[in-house]
């Protein structure tokens, strides 16, 4: 899929090109472990009162999804060029795959 020079105007317009660049299952895979990682440790802030371990949030998120990305998808991952939408993605695309829309 091609990414529209002007960027895209609406998240129902990005999120298929955000799936077209996790493509491979491995990718995935990590994308789903970091973002578990994130939510257990923000769960464990929030519940300890250990707020320190906010600062770990992006090193497990990105390490994991970085890792999919250079490793096995050989791209360059969405976040550089869309922030929000893709970390919205990343969201999504976890929910997809705990409900079984997306192959984990």
């Amino acid at each position: 899929m091609s990414v529209p020079t002007t960027g895209f105007s609406s998240f129902r317009e990005f999120y298929p090109y955000y799936l077209s660049e996790h493509a491979d299952r491995t990718c995935r895979r990590l994308h789903f472990a970091g973002t578990s990682l994130v939510l257990v440790m923000l769960a464990t802030a929030v519940l300890t009162g250990l707020w320190a371990l906010l600062w770990l949030l992006p090193i497990a998120g990105y390490g994991f999804a970085w890792t999919g990305h250079f490793f096995f998808e050989k791209n360059r991952p969405a976040t550089f060029q869309y922030p929000f939408y893709s970390l919205w993605g990343d969201f999504v695309m976890y929910k997809d795959m705990l409900t079984g829309k997306i192959p984990l």
